[in-house]
């Protein structure tokens, strides 16, 4: 199959953003006097968006009250709109993988669980404004993956279906989510998560760098 289009995951895929997030986070944990979590904690908490990603992080009790959770999630989004680029850069190879699909004429979008605010801040800072159609992240009356929903969508805005489409991603949200749209699983191994748990939730296709895309997917031309 030739694909005709390419769908992203944003953190762990195309930016590396772990320390920035988990800085943040850590900032506004020890505002409020609670204990800190390790980077590497962070690659479990992050994926399934901003409010699960606080619920995690916070101590036994906390993350049950609601109201709590909102005004820590009002804290910690005010904080990360401030660092979010400190350190927060694309891997190494993908922005050649990026120009060499749009040399191919293959257009390209995000779909992130990040909150929608700040996926647009890094993709307008950290890539060329026509590299991608649409950047469209965690909002108000849309579900988050792995629902499929922001992926239909998007799809229907470049009018390809599913079996044109390859998903890429770095979790096993990703592939869930490449799955229930119907579209190519393509797990990256440079992210956050293991390659056992890629292929565990049906990736198709790994990569170990960005430019193997071109030796193990096929796009059309």
């Amino acid at each position: 199959m030739r694909y005709k289009a390419a769908i992203f995951d944003l953190d762990g895929t195309l930016v590396n953003s772990l320390n920035d997030l988990a800085d943040s986070v850590n900032a506004v944990l020890r505002v409020y006097g609670f204990p800190i979590h390790d980077l590497e904690n962070y690659r479990y908490f992050v994926g399934d968006g901003s409010r699960k990603l606080i619920e995690r992080v916070l101590p036994q009790g906390r993350a049950e009250d609601t109201a709590f959770v909102d005004d820590f999630m009002a804290a910690y989004k005010e904080y990360y709109a401030a660092h979010l680029l400190d350190q927060t850069r694309p891997y190494d190879g993908v922005m050649d993988m990026l120009n060499g699909l749009r040399r191919r004429g293959i257009p390209m979008a995000v779909c992130t669980n990040k909150h929608q605010s700040a996926a647009e801040v890094i993709v307008e800072a950290l890539f060329p404004s026509d590299t991608f159609c649409e950047v469209l992240g965690d909002q108000n009356g849309l579900p988050r993956k792995p629902n499929p929903h922001k992926v239909f969508h998007i799809m229907k805005n470049l009018g390809v279906r599913g079996a044109q489409t390859a998903y890429f991603g770095d979790t096993a949200v990703d592939m869930d989510t490449a799955r229930n749209a119907g579209t190519y699983a393509v797990g990256v191994l440079w992210g956050f998560r293991p390659q056992e748990e890629l292929v565990a939730h049906g990736a198709d296709v790994l990569l170990t760098h960005p430019m193997e895309l071109f030796e193990k997917v096929m796009f059309a031309e």
